[in-house]
């Protein structure tokens, strides 16, 4: 039987504010991490102004690279520097309409009637003409899927708590029923050099096909380094069996080393 694939997935997120770093791009980290525990593969991560001339070609060279999935964060509110579904449209060569479903949901939650609606919330209602589109329940921005070639686009809102809320409603049950694999996580803590870990990593890295392992320098305490392994297998049960060896015989390593490990 051939292996299971793992489903690419790549993330765009759209902001000038996260260019000019004033804003953390947050959103990138938080999707790395569900997108991860899912069993997909993050293969890039672009951030990326609001300009018009930046956002189309990222998005095309994302479908032309084959990945499965891309994930795009940001540019879907109502004021005029917020252009990704322009960037949409021009990308799939059509043309953009107000999607009623929206506007209707819109109307009920601020109760209002249709000659109230605000040039801002029909922004946020006009999607492109091939464009699936679910409502937010976290906010006004919608989650909008299309298709570019084998590529498919989950755009989502900027805002964390409207980008998670409707990444958990649609997008990771999207992507979850595509997935052939699955992945099982955990993070230990070493009181070793990286220098010292590293030989151990690679041992279980090579001992264990389909497992990621890494030690992070850069988050190191005063006495602990943090290591995370992620195993993919074809089952949740071979998942977790190959996360439990590969972690067993990564901390055998380090007793034997005289060092501990933390859990």
């Amino acid at each position: 039987m051939a292996d299971p694939r793992v489903p690419t997935v790549q993330i765009v997120a759209i902001g000038t504010e996260l260019v000019l770093g004033r804003i953390q791009d947050t959103n990138s980290f938080w999707l790395s991490q569900q997108l991860t525990d899912l069993g997909a593969e993050v293969r890039r991560i672009t951030v990326l102004p609001d300009i018009l001339e930046e956002v189309i070609p990222a998005l095309q060279g994302a479908a032309d690279d084959g990945v499965d999935f891309v994930v795009v964060t940001g540019g879907l509110g109502p004021t005029p520097d917020d252009l990704t579904v322009e960037a949409l449209a021009r990308l799939l060569g059509e043309g953009t309409y107000e999607d009623r479903s929206l506007l209707e949901d819109y109307m009920r939650r601020r109760q209002i009637d249709e000659d109230e609606l605000s040039p801002g919330l029909r922004k946020m209602a006009t999607v492109p003409e091939s464009a699936v589109v679910w409502a937010s329940p976290a906010g006004w921005a919608p989650c909008i899927q299309i298709k570019r070639l084998e590529t498919t686009f989950f755009v989502l809102p900027g805002p964390p708590r409207e980008m998670e809320a409707l990444f958990d409603r649609y997008v990771a049950t999207a992507i979850s029923e595509s997935l052939e694999i699955k992945s099982a996580a955990r993070r230990v803590f070493v009181n070793m050099s990286e220098s010292e870990c590293s030989p151990l990593i690679e041992e279980a890295m090579e001992r264990f096909p389909g497992l990621y392992a890494k030690g992070y320098v850069a988050l190191r305490s005063d006495t602990h380094m943090p290591v995370d392994f992620v195993a993919r297998a074809a089952s949740d049960r071979e998942a977790r069996r190959m996360l439990s060896d590969a972690i067993d015989l990564f901390s055998a390593g380090v007793k034997g080393l005289g060092k501990d490990i933390h859990y």
